[in-house]
């Protein structure tokens, strides 16, 4: 591995990894990441599309005259990484269990910062849609949150009363119509961090979420469909539940938001 031309940081989704600091940040905020979960980590994101084998990580973290349980601290280190990014095995955004080999980052990933070559995108991510994605989302986020926090205000209004954030809302997955899998993940992801920015608002938690869903009989981080979410919300007691989706108009997007 030549680690004299990997970058400080790298980017990907609304995550962001300082491979010198040893830091992983959501939308700017720290999020805790254990050192060897992070090396992990950054040893996927060196090589994204590509599979690194459990071989390779045990000889990269775990020298031979290193005595421990290999496999249960490989195991221990993806099941972090996927908790920290909200990520599942069942239904992978970022970490692909390969079987029988080993892990793979399906994610598209970016350099931060000026100087550096680009990574190669994954297989499936082409660069004009990653394109696609720097410019789009961003903006759809925006205006996605402004119309949320417009229309809420606007019914709290009629109705008398107002959404405080004792009110908690359930953000379900955005239904991509588009076909293009770059929009999987990063609407919702970006939209979330908006929300939690807010005085006036309250989502329910990723952890209370995959709760929830443990308790209705599903593997934590399912897909939040408008069926589940509404079960979720329910179940949580909230008082809203937020689902988008986005398909494409001819060279245009379409957001929708109920």
């Amino acid at each position: 591995m030549e680690h004299a031309t990997v970058p400080h940081s790298l980017r990907f989704g609304i995550f962001e990894v300082d491979l010198r600091a040893g830091e992983l940040r959501k939308g700017g905020l720290k999020i805790r990441l254990q050192e060897q979960p992070f090396q992990v980590l950054g040893i996927l994101l060196e090589r994204p599309g590509k599979v690194v084998t459990r071989e390779e990580l045990q000889k990269t973290l775990w020298p031979q005259d290193t005595f421990v349980d290999f496999d249960h601290g490989v195991n221990t280190a993806i099941n972090k990484i996927r908790q920290a990014l909200g990520d599942s095995a069942e239904t992978p955004r970022f970490v692909e269990t390969v079987a029988r080999r080993g892990y793979r980052f399906i994610a598209p990933v970016e350099i931060v910062g000026a100087g550096w070559p680009r990574l190669p995108a994954p297989e499936g991510h082409p660069q004009g849609a990653r394109k696609r994605w720097k410019v789009l989302v961003p903006a759809a986020v925006i205006l996605v949150a402004a119309a949320i926090g417009g229309t809420l205000y606007f019914r709290s209004r009629q109705a008398m009363t107002h959404l405080t954030d004792k009110d908690t809302i359930v953000l379900s997955d955005f239904i991509n119509k588009t076909g293009d899998s770059v929009f999987d993940d990063t609407l919702k992801q970006g939209l979330s961090v908006q929300l939690e920015q807010s005085p006036f608002l309250a989502l329910v938690s990723d952890r209370k979420v995959n709760e929830t869903l443990k308790l209705m009989g599903r593997p934590a981080g399912d897909r939040l469909t408008p069926e589940v979410t509404r079960e979720v919300c329910e179940r949580t007691g909230s008082t809203t539940m937020l689902t988008g989706s986005i398909a494409g108009l001819g060279s245009q997007y379409v957001i929708g938001l109920k």
